[in-house]
Protein backbone atom coordinates (compact mmCIF):
# COMPACT_ATOMS: atom_id res chain seq x y z
CA UNK A 1 0.00 0.00 0.00
CA UNK A 2 1.36 3.42 -0.99
CA UNK A 3 0.51 6.57 0.92
CA UNK A 4 -0.17 9.94 -0.67
CA UNK A 5 -0.04 12.96 1.62
CA UNK A 6 -2.01 16.05 0.62
CA UNK A 7 -0.91 19.18 2.45
CA UNK A 8 -3.21 22.04 1.46
CA UNK A 9 -3.89 25.48 2.84
CA UNK A 10 -7.67 26.05 2.71
CA UNK A 11 -8.58 29.50 4.06
CA UNK A 12 -11.76 29.82 1.96
CA UNK A 13 -14.63 27.69 0.64
CA UNK A 14 -13.03 27.77 -2.83
CA UNK A 15 -9.65 26.54 -1.62
CA UNK A 16 -11.43 23.88 0.46
CA UNK A 17 -13.20 22.79 -2.73
CA UNK A 18 -9.78 22.40 -4.39
CA UNK A 19 -8.47 20.28 -1.52
CA UNK A 20 -11.63 18.15 -1.61
CA UNK A 21 -11.13 17.70 -5.35
CA UNK A 22 -7.53 16.56 -4.84
CA UNK A 23 -8.75 14.03 -2.30
CA UNK A 24 -11.52 12.78 -4.64
CA UNK A 25 -8.98 12.24 -7.39
CA UNK A 26 -6.52 10.50 -5.07
CA UNK A 27 -9.21 8.18 -3.71
CA UNK A 28 -10.74 7.20 -7.05
CA UNK A 29 -12.57 3.86 -6.64
CA UNK A 30 -10.29 2.12 -9.14
CA UNK A 31 -7.21 2.91 -7.06
CA UNK A 32 -6.86 -0.02 -4.70
CA UNK A 33 -3.33 0.34 -3.36
CA UNK A 34 -3.07 4.01 -2.41
CA UNK A 35 -4.07 5.45 0.92
CA UNK A 36 -4.63 9.20 1.00
CA UNK A 37 -4.04 11.39 4.05
CA UNK A 38 -5.14 15.04 3.97
CA UNK A 39 -3.79 17.59 6.43
CA UNK A 40 -3.55 21.33 6.66
CA UNK A 41 -0.01 22.73 6.70
CA UNK A 42 -0.46 23.45 10.41
CA UNK A 43 -1.39 19.80 11.14
CA UNK A 44 1.23 18.15 8.94
CA UNK A 45 4.80 17.67 10.01
CA UNK A 46 7.95 15.66 9.42
CA UNK A 47 6.44 12.38 10.63
CA UNK A 48 3.71 12.68 7.99
CA UNK A 49 6.28 13.31 5.27
CA UNK A 50 8.40 10.38 6.43
CA UNK A 51 5.33 8.11 6.28
CA UNK A 52 4.34 9.02 2.72
CA UNK A 53 5.37 7.81 -0.72
CA UNK A 54 4.30 11.00 -2.50
CA UNK A 55 3.09 14.47 -1.58
CA UNK A 56 0.64 16.89 -3.15
CA UNK A 57 0.98 20.48 -1.97
CA UNK A 58 -1.74 23.10 -2.27
CA UNK A 59 -1.29 26.77 -1.51
CA UNK A 60 -2.71 30.18 -2.11
CA UNK A 61 -0.65 32.96 -3.58
CA UNK A 62 -0.07 35.51 -0.82
CA UNK A 63 1.69 38.70 -1.85
CA UNK A 64 3.52 36.84 -4.62
CA UNK A 65 4.63 34.08 -2.24
CA UNK A 66 3.30 30.80 -0.85
CA UNK A 67 0.90 30.92 2.08
CA UNK A 68 2.45 31.46 5.48
CA UNK A 69 0.88 28.16 6.51
CA UNK A 70 2.76 26.19 3.84
CA UNK A 71 5.98 28.03 4.68
CA UNK A 72 5.44 27.08 8.33
CA UNK A 73 5.04 23.42 7.30
CA UNK A 74 8.31 23.56 5.37
CA UNK A 75 10.09 25.33 8.25
CA UNK A 76 9.01 22.65 10.74
CA UNK A 77 9.64 19.69 8.41
CA UNK A 78 12.70 20.53 6.32
CA UNK A 79 15.55 19.24 8.46
CA UNK A 80 13.58 16.29 9.77
CA UNK A 81 13.04 14.84 6.28
CA UNK A 82 15.89 16.12 4.11
CA UNK A 83 18.00 12.96 4.33
CA UNK A 84 15.27 10.31 4.43
CA UNK A 85 12.91 11.58 1.73
CA UNK A 86 15.18 12.58 -1.14
CA UNK A 87 13.50 11.79 -4.43
CA UNK A 88 9.98 12.03 -2.95
CA UNK A 89 7.50 12.43 -5.83
CA UNK A 90 5.63 15.70 -5.45
CA UNK A 91 3.13 17.93 -7.19
CA UNK A 92 1.76 21.39 -6.48
CA UNK A 93 -1.32 23.44 -7.19
CA UNK A 94 -1.44 27.18 -6.59
CA UNK A 95 -4.61 29.24 -6.29
CA UNK A 96 -3.24 32.49 -7.64
CA UNK A 97 -5.11 35.76 -7.79
CA UNK A 98 -2.27 37.13 -9.89
CA UNK A 99 0.18 35.05 -11.93
CA UNK A 100 1.53 32.59 -9.34
CA UNK A 101 5.12 32.69 -10.59
CA UNK A 102 6.58 34.05 -7.34
CA UNK A 103 4.75 31.36 -5.40
CA UNK A 104 5.99 28.70 -7.80
CA UNK A 105 9.59 29.93 -7.49
CA UNK A 106 9.41 29.96 -3.69
CA UNK A 107 8.05 26.41 -3.42
CA UNK A 108 10.41 25.18 -6.13
CA UNK A 109 13.44 26.47 -4.24
CA UNK A 110 12.44 24.52 -1.13
CA UNK A 111 11.54 21.38 -3.08
CA UNK A 112 14.90 21.60 -4.86
CA UNK A 113 16.68 21.87 -1.50
CA UNK A 114 14.80 18.83 -0.25
CA UNK A 115 15.71 17.00 -3.46
CA UNK A 116 12.10 16.03 -4.05
CA UNK A 117 11.07 15.15 -7.58
CA UNK A 118 8.37 17.00 -9.50
CA UNK A 119 6.04 14.59 -11.28
CA UNK A 120 4.68 17.42 -13.42
CA UNK A 121 4.84 21.17 -13.67
CA UNK A 122 2.91 23.01 -10.95
CA UNK A 123 -0.74 23.66 -11.71
CA UNK A 124 -1.37 27.39 -11.39
CA UNK A 125 -5.02 28.41 -11.16
CA UNK A 126 -4.83 32.08 -12.13
CA UNK A 127 -7.19 35.03 -11.83
CA UNK A 128 -10.78 35.10 -10.69
CA UNK A 129 -12.35 31.88 -9.47
CA UNK A 130 -13.42 29.50 -12.22
CA UNK A 131 -15.44 26.36 -11.65
CA UNK A 132 -13.13 24.44 -13.99
CA UNK A 133 -10.32 24.78 -11.40
CA UNK A 134 -11.95 21.95 -9.44
CA UNK A 135 -11.69 19.19 -12.07
CA UNK A 136 -8.12 20.24 -12.85
CA UNK A 137 -7.08 19.66 -9.24
CA UNK A 138 -9.06 16.42 -9.09
CA UNK A 139 -7.17 15.21 -12.15
CA UNK A 140 -3.87 16.17 -10.51
CA UNK A 141 -4.74 14.12 -7.41
CA UNK A 142 -5.77 11.17 -9.57
CA UNK A 143 -2.62 11.38 -11.71
CA UNK A 144 -0.30 11.42 -8.71
CA UNK A 145 -2.11 8.58 -6.92
CA UNK A 146 -2.29 6.49 -10.10
CA UNK A 147 1.42 7.07 -10.72
CA UNK A 148 2.26 5.98 -7.17
CA UNK A 149 0.08 2.88 -7.37
CA UNK A 150 1.59 1.78 -10.67
CA UNK A 151 5.23 2.54 -9.83
CA UNK A 152 5.53 5.24 -12.48
CA UNK A 153 6.99 7.72 -10.00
Amino acid sequence: MKQLLIVAHTPSPNTQALCDAAWRGATHPELEHVRCVVKTPFEAGPDDVLACDGILLGTTENLGYMSGALKDFFDRSYYGVIEEQQGLPCALYIRAGLDGTGTQRAVDSIVTGLRWRWVQSPLILRGDWQDDFVPQVEELGLYLAFSLENGIV
